[in-house]
């Protein structure tokens, strides 16, 4: 495992990509099979090469959310590239969050 060489750092760029994504979702990704999305975390690899953005969806499924966040994924990254000031900006990937609907569930338990 490579160690960053500023700690923390890997945390603020993880919080950008995800808010910055956030934002550029709402506003540019027009596919309706993604749904009402919400971003709930970004972990980012310690070569800055991979971020892995978690996500739930209203009015879609997990499998369609998926796919269309992913298919939009290298227009999202061009975007992010744009904002972010650093040299090497990561390759996004979605994943749907299931914890959220694990702990719905057991709010109704």
């Amino acid at each position: 495992m490579i160690k960053s060489a500023k700690p923390g750092r890997a945390n603020r760029i993880a919080d950008q990509i995800q808010r910055d994504v956030a934002e550029l979702i709402q506003k540019e990704v027009s596919n309706p099979k993604a749904g009402l999305v919400t971003l709930t975390g970004c972990e980012i690899t310690p070569d800055y090469a991979h971020a892995t953005i978690y996500f739930t969806s209203i009015g879609s499924t997990p499998e369609e959310a998926t796919e269309a966040l992913n298919s939009a994924a290298p227009m999202l990254h061009s975007r992010i590239f744009k904002l972010l000031k650093i040299h090497t900006v990561p390759q996004l990937h979605f994943v749907y969050d299931k914890s959220v609907e694990r702990e719905i569930g057991r709010a109704h338990v």
